[in-house]
Order: C-alpha cells, then structure tokens, then sequence
C-alpha cells in the first residue's frame, strides 16, 4: 500500500492563518467550521494507492456535538474535555472515504 500527500507549504501556511482570524474574530464559535475547512484541505491531499481520500463533514453537523460537548466540559468543571479530542478524531473519521470506492 502507497500512501501519498501532495499539499504545499503556502496551502497549509494560508489556511492556519484564516482559521487563526476565524477563531478569534468569532471567539472561538466558527471551531466547528475551521475543523472541517482544515480537514477538508488535509484529506484532499491525501492519496492510498493511487485513490484519494475525501471529507464530507462541515461545520454544521459538528456545531451541535461542539455545543453538547462544551455544555459537558463545563458541567463536569473541565473533565470531559479530556475526552473532546477523541470524539473530534471519532466524527472526522466517520466523514472520511475514498473518492472511488464503489457506494455501500
């Protein structure tokens, strides 16, 4: 199996700037969407064996489990923001597929 990623520098340099002045211009309420515009970028670069990997989440989907997961970060004085990252890594890899696989 051959993997590849073909993204640049200015790519990658241009869209943590925007996600930078996303987050704080909004104070920290656009996360949901710069997690999915960065994504996005990260899996289109991607490619398994000559097939490319794509992303189908967005921002609007992750909104209500960003929100559920705040609301229990702050109920439980911070513990289950322990836990945040994995559900993060959990729904990003549910939204992830192979351009041309054939649809199950």
């Amino acid at each position: 199996m051959k993997s590849k990623f073909d993204g640049g520098l200015l790519g990658l340099i241009g869209i943590s700037i925007l996600a930078g002045a996303l987050i704080t211009f909004t104070i920290g309420l656009a996360l949901p969407w710069v997690i999915c515009f960065y994504i996005s970028w990260l899996f289109k670069h991607i490619t398994i064996d000559g097939k490319r990997l794509t992303f189908d989440g967005n921002g609007g989907q992750l909104f209500g489990s960003y929100l559920k997961w705040m609301i229990l970060t702050v109920i439980t004085c911070g513990i289950y923001g322990l836990w945040v990252p994995l559900k993060v890594i959990g729904w990003t890899v549910s939204h992830v597929h192979v351009a041309d696989a054939p649809a199950a």
